[in-house]
């Protein structure tokens, strides 16, 4: 019933965990952290019921991320209002999909990508959706939302692709790129399924394709994908 603390992590924000008397940080840090006390923007002493003292950590060399309380329903916060489904679960499905999408001129993958239709999309897993449903990044987004039997497909087979990728990222630990891990320090490994992020010129995965992957650039954002297979 009381106050609400929203985090946003930012590019490099992290969290851990330091037991009292103890300085090792549990887990193993795809880049190293910083030492600097400067980087440490917020601690939390805390004390168990069996009296162990620890502190979480607040660590963000690049100063993107944020805290902020906030009072009452936290999705009535302007910083959280605007945001749109969240791609988990069977909500998105095709039909909500297609209703997101509809009479949308922008690439497919820019559509994805805007924060207020589907929240938490970044660009990684766009690409890799976007592979598994066979569809172009440069495709006009209201394509897949027609009446039509096959633009009916599309949005079903997008929005299953979206929530596969999810789930199998979660499973995986996340992706551990450059700064991400996950609270105990240790590393994602969903990277090491990625089908066409940062795979360009290799073959295309799909069984029977012979297309390479290839890299453009949407938005200022790297974008990977098969011409031959994704239309």
């Amino acid at each position: 019933d009381g106050p609400v603390l929203i985090c946003h992590l930012g590019m490099s924000g992290s969290f851990r965990v330091e037991t009292a008397g103890s300085s090792e940080v549990p887990g193993s840090f795809h880049q190293e952290r910083s030492k600097i006390a400067a980087h440490d923007h917020v601690v939390f002493d805390v004390t168990s019921r069996k009296g162990v003292r620890s502190s979480i950590i607040f660590n963000d060399p690049r100063r993107f991320g944020f805290m902020l309380f906030a009072e009452g329903a936290p999705d009535t916060h302007p910083m959280l209002a605007g945001l749109g489904i969240e791609p988990t679960g069977n909500a998105l499905d095709g039909p909500l999909l297609a209703s997101l999408l509809k009479d949308r001129r922008s690439p497919l993958k820019t559509a994805l990508l805007d924060q207020r239709l589907i929240a938490g999309l970044g660009n990684i897993y766009v690409s890799e959706a976007l592979w598994r449903a066979g569809l172009s990044p440069l495709r006009e987004a209201g394509t897949i939302a027609g009446s039509a039997k096959k633009a009916k497909g599309q949005s079903e087979r997008l929005a299953e692709a979206i929530r596969s990728v999810i789930a199998d990222a979660i499973a995986a630990g996340g992706s551990s790129l450059r700064d991400y891990v996950q609270a105990d320090g240790s590393l994602g490994y969903f990277q090491h399924s990625f089908a066409v992020y940062d795979r360009e010129g290799e073959p295309c995965q799909k069984p029977g394709c012979r297309g390479h992957v290839e890299r453009i650039v949407q938005s200022g954002r790297s974008t990977f994908y098969c011409r031959t297979c994704q239309r």
